[in-house]
Protein backbone atom coordinates (compact mmCIF):
# COMPACT_ATOMS: atom_id res chain seq x y z
CA UNK A 1 0.00 0.00 0.00
CA UNK A 2 1.44 3.66 -1.23
CA UNK A 3 2.17 5.47 2.03
CA UNK A 4 0.19 8.77 2.27
CA UNK A 5 2.04 12.02 1.71
CA UNK A 6 1.49 15.07 4.43
CA UNK A 7 2.77 18.63 3.68
CA UNK A 8 4.34 20.28 6.89
CA UNK A 9 4.54 23.89 7.17
CA UNK A 10 7.62 25.45 7.45
CA UNK A 11 9.26 27.30 10.70
CA UNK A 12 10.88 30.09 9.62
CA UNK A 13 14.26 32.08 11.10
CA UNK A 14 14.26 35.54 10.40
CA UNK A 15 18.02 35.94 11.73
CA UNK A 16 19.12 33.39 9.23
CA UNK A 17 16.88 33.92 6.77
CA UNK A 18 16.12 30.37 6.52
CA UNK A 19 13.13 27.75 6.41
CA UNK A 20 13.59 24.56 8.89
CA UNK A 21 12.36 22.02 10.46
CA UNK A 22 12.28 20.15 14.11
CA UNK A 23 12.99 16.81 13.20
CA UNK A 24 9.62 15.45 15.76
CA UNK A 25 7.22 16.18 13.08
CA UNK A 26 8.50 14.17 10.25
CA UNK A 27 10.08 11.75 12.43
CA UNK A 28 6.47 11.06 14.10
CA UNK A 29 4.99 10.62 10.57
CA UNK A 30 7.66 8.34 9.23
CA UNK A 31 6.48 6.24 12.46
CA UNK A 32 2.99 6.50 11.64
CA UNK A 33 3.20 5.16 7.80
CA UNK A 34 3.43 8.73 6.00
CA UNK A 35 6.20 10.04 3.93
CA UNK A 36 6.48 13.73 5.08
CA UNK A 37 7.56 16.74 2.89
CA UNK A 38 7.69 20.28 3.77
CA UNK A 39 5.94 23.10 2.32
CA UNK A 40 6.66 26.04 0.47
CA UNK A 41 6.56 29.44 2.98
CA UNK A 42 3.67 31.16 0.34
CA UNK A 43 0.41 32.90 0.48
CA UNK A 44 0.20 32.28 -3.47
CA UNK A 45 -3.17 30.69 -3.22
CA UNK A 46 -1.85 28.98 -7.03
CA UNK A 47 0.89 26.78 -5.62
CA UNK A 48 -0.98 26.70 -2.51
CA UNK A 49 -4.53 24.94 -4.28
CA UNK A 50 -1.45 22.55 -6.12
CA UNK A 51 -0.35 21.26 -2.79
CA UNK A 52 -3.28 20.54 -1.39
CA UNK A 53 -4.40 18.65 -4.70
CA UNK A 54 -1.70 16.46 -4.50
CA UNK A 55 -0.75 16.30 -1.20
CA UNK A 56 -2.88 13.56 0.71
CA UNK A 57 -3.05 15.38 4.44
CA UNK A 58 -1.36 18.68 6.16
CA UNK A 59 0.46 19.24 9.30
CA UNK A 60 0.30 22.87 11.17
CA UNK A 61 2.84 22.85 13.13
CA UNK A 62 4.05 24.88 16.41
CA UNK A 63 6.14 28.34 16.18
CA UNK A 64 5.45 31.73 16.98
CA UNK A 65 2.67 33.79 18.36
CA UNK A 66 0.08 34.64 15.75
CA UNK A 67 -0.77 38.31 14.96
CA UNK A 68 -3.61 39.95 17.09
CA UNK A 69 -5.32 42.02 14.76
CA UNK A 70 -6.49 38.70 12.35
CA UNK A 71 -8.74 38.38 15.35
CA UNK A 72 -9.73 41.49 15.85
CA UNK A 73 -7.61 42.79 18.48
CA UNK A 74 -5.32 45.11 19.56
CA UNK A 75 -1.66 43.59 20.12
CA UNK A 76 -0.27 43.75 23.68
CA UNK A 77 3.24 44.07 24.71
CA UNK A 78 3.60 41.02 26.00
CA UNK A 79 3.06 39.41 22.81
CA UNK A 80 5.84 37.17 21.45
CA UNK A 81 7.49 37.94 17.80
CA UNK A 82 5.09 37.41 15.32
CA UNK A 83 5.88 35.66 11.78
CA UNK A 84 3.68 37.80 9.04
CA UNK A 85 4.45 35.26 6.56
CA UNK A 86 3.81 32.14 8.20
CA UNK A 87 0.09 34.38 9.23
CA UNK A 88 -0.28 34.60 5.15
CA UNK A 89 0.45 31.10 4.12
CA UNK A 90 -1.32 29.34 6.85
CA UNK A 91 -4.82 31.27 6.39
CA UNK A 92 -4.25 30.72 2.81
CA UNK A 93 -3.82 27.19 3.34
CA UNK A 94 -6.11 26.50 6.16
CA UNK A 95 -8.99 27.56 3.68
CA UNK A 96 -7.95 25.12 0.80
CA UNK A 97 -7.62 22.30 3.06
CA UNK A 98 -11.19 23.48 4.58
CA UNK A 99 -12.79 23.58 1.27
CA UNK A 100 -11.00 20.71 -0.16
CA UNK A 101 -12.25 18.83 2.90
CA UNK A 102 -8.48 17.26 3.19
CA UNK A 103 -7.46 15.96 6.34
CA UNK A 104 -5.85 18.61 8.61
CA UNK A 105 -3.87 18.27 12.08
CA UNK A 106 -2.55 21.15 14.07
CA UNK A 107 -0.54 21.51 16.81
CA UNK A 108 -0.03 24.18 19.31
CA UNK A 109 0.50 26.98 17.17
CA UNK A 110 -1.66 25.16 14.24
CA UNK A 111 -4.62 24.77 16.90
CA UNK A 112 -4.45 28.85 17.54
CA UNK A 113 -4.21 29.73 13.39
CA UNK A 114 -6.81 26.83 12.77
CA UNK A 115 -9.71 28.36 15.39
CA UNK A 116 -8.42 31.83 14.01
CA UNK A 117 -9.05 30.95 10.45
CA UNK A 118 -12.42 30.21 11.09
CA UNK A 119 -13.51 33.32 13.29
CA UNK A 120 -12.60 32.00 16.79
CA UNK A 121 -9.95 34.29 18.93
CA UNK A 122 -7.12 33.92 21.21
CA UNK A 123 -5.78 35.00 24.80
CA UNK A 124 -2.86 37.00 23.91
CA UNK A 125 -0.85 35.88 27.20
CA UNK A 126 -2.18 32.97 29.43
CA UNK A 127 -0.67 34.47 32.51
CA UNK A 128 -1.99 37.85 32.12
CA UNK A 129 -5.39 37.42 30.67
CA UNK A 130 -6.15 33.55 31.89
CA UNK A 131 -3.62 33.19 35.15
CA UNK A 132 -3.85 29.86 37.11
CA UNK A 133 -1.30 27.25 38.64
CA UNK A 134 -1.40 25.35 35.50
CA UNK A 135 2.20 25.45 34.19
CA UNK A 136 1.22 25.94 30.77
CA UNK A 137 4.70 27.07 30.05
CA UNK A 138 7.35 23.96 31.03
CA UNK A 139 11.13 24.01 31.26
CA UNK A 140 13.15 21.49 29.18
CA UNK A 141 12.94 18.46 28.87
CA UNK A 142 9.93 18.23 26.89
CA UNK A 143 9.54 14.99 26.20
CA UNK A 144 7.87 14.47 29.65
CA UNK A 145 4.31 14.99 30.52
CA UNK A 146 3.40 17.99 32.58
CA UNK A 147 -0.17 18.39 33.36
CA UNK A 148 -3.45 16.35 32.67
CA UNK A 149 -5.72 17.31 30.42
CA UNK A 150 -9.79 15.93 30.60
CA UNK A 151 -11.15 14.37 27.21
CA UNK A 152 -14.50 14.73 26.91
CA UNK A 153 -16.55 11.92 26.57
CA UNK A 154 -18.30 12.24 23.08
CA UNK A 155 -15.07 13.59 21.49
CA UNK A 156 -13.35 11.32 18.87
CA UNK A 157 -10.12 12.11 21.13
CA UNK A 158 -12.03 10.07 23.77
CA UNK A 159 -13.09 7.43 21.75
CA UNK A 160 -9.07 7.11 20.69
CA UNK A 161 -7.35 7.24 24.30
CA UNK A 162 -10.51 4.95 25.38
CA UNK A 163 -9.71 7.00 28.48
CA UNK A 164 -11.06 10.29 30.48
CA UNK A 165 -7.35 12.14 31.21
CA UNK A 166 -4.24 11.83 29.50
CA UNK A 167 -0.93 13.66 30.48
CA UNK A 168 0.20 16.33 28.21
CA UNK A 169 3.46 18.32 27.54
CA UNK A 170 2.87 22.33 27.20
CA UNK A 171 4.94 24.72 26.16
CA UNK A 172 2.63 27.67 25.29
CA UNK A 173 1.80 31.30 26.70
CA UNK A 174 -1.51 31.75 23.88
CA UNK A 175 -4.37 29.88 24.40
CA UNK A 176 -8.41 29.81 22.62
CA UNK A 177 -10.02 32.10 24.40
CA UNK A 178 -13.36 31.94 22.25
CA UNK A 179 -13.55 29.05 20.11
CA UNK A 180 -14.60 29.22 16.58
CA UNK A 181 -18.33 28.15 15.92
CA UNK A 182 -17.79 25.52 13.43
CA UNK A 183 -15.29 23.53 16.10
CA UNK A 184 -16.08 21.15 19.33
CA UNK A 185 -13.89 20.91 21.78
CA UNK A 186 -12.02 17.38 23.05
CA UNK A 187 -10.18 18.18 25.62
CA UNK A 188 -9.76 20.78 29.03
CA UNK A 189 -6.96 21.37 31.04
CA UNK A 190 -7.77 21.96 34.78
CA UNK A 191 -7.64 25.57 34.30
CA UNK A 192 -10.57 25.53 31.90
CA UNK A 193 -8.13 26.08 28.30
CA UNK A 194 -9.86 24.13 25.08
CA UNK A 195 -6.75 21.82 24.57
CA UNK A 196 -7.80 20.02 21.67
CA UNK A 197 -10.77 20.67 18.97
CA UNK A 198 -12.17 19.03 15.97
CA UNK A 199 -14.47 19.88 13.06
CA UNK A 200 -17.44 17.24 13.23
CA UNK A 201 -18.46 18.33 9.82
CA UNK A 202 -14.73 17.16 8.29
CA UNK A 203 -13.33 13.95 7.51
CA UNK A 204 -10.35 14.44 9.93
CA UNK A 205 -9.97 18.48 10.90
CA UNK A 206 -8.03 18.01 14.36
CA UNK A 207 -5.99 20.26 16.46
CA UNK A 208 -4.03 19.78 19.91
CA UNK A 209 -2.65 22.76 22.60
CA UNK A 210 0.40 20.23 23.12
CA UNK A 211 3.28 18.53 21.38
CA UNK A 212 2.73 15.37 20.40
CA UNK A 213 5.93 15.39 18.24
CA UNK A 214 7.81 15.99 21.25
CA UNK A 215 6.48 13.33 23.17
CA UNK A 216 5.52 10.55 20.52
CA UNK A 217 8.79 8.32 21.35
CA UNK A 218 7.71 7.93 24.90
CA UNK A 219 4.29 8.18 24.66
CA UNK A 220 1.62 5.88 23.35
CA UNK A 221 -1.05 8.22 23.48
CA UNK A 222 1.03 10.27 20.80
CA UNK A 223 1.80 7.69 18.51
CA UNK A 224 -1.97 6.49 18.23
CA UNK A 225 -2.84 10.86 17.60
CA UNK A 226 -0.25 10.57 15.02
CA UNK A 227 -1.66 7.13 13.18
CA UNK A 228 -4.96 8.55 13.50
CA UNK A 229 -4.01 11.15 10.97
CA UNK A 230 -2.14 9.23 8.83
CA UNK A 231 -4.72 6.75 8.13
CA UNK A 232 -7.41 9.41 8.09
CA UNK A 233 -4.92 10.52 5.05
CA UNK A 234 -4.03 6.89 3.71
Amino acid sequence: MQKPMIGVTPLFDRARDSYWMLPGYFLALEQAGAVPVMLPLTDDETVLRSAVERLDGFLLAGGPDAAPPLYGEEEIPSVNEICPERDAAELTLLKLLWDADKPAFGICRGLQMMNIERGGTLYQDIPLQHPSEVNHRMAAPYDRTVHDVTLLEDSPLFALYGKRTAGVNSSHHQAIKTLAPCFLPMAVSPDGLTEAIYAPQKRFYWAVQWHPERLWVKDENSRTLFKAFVNAAR
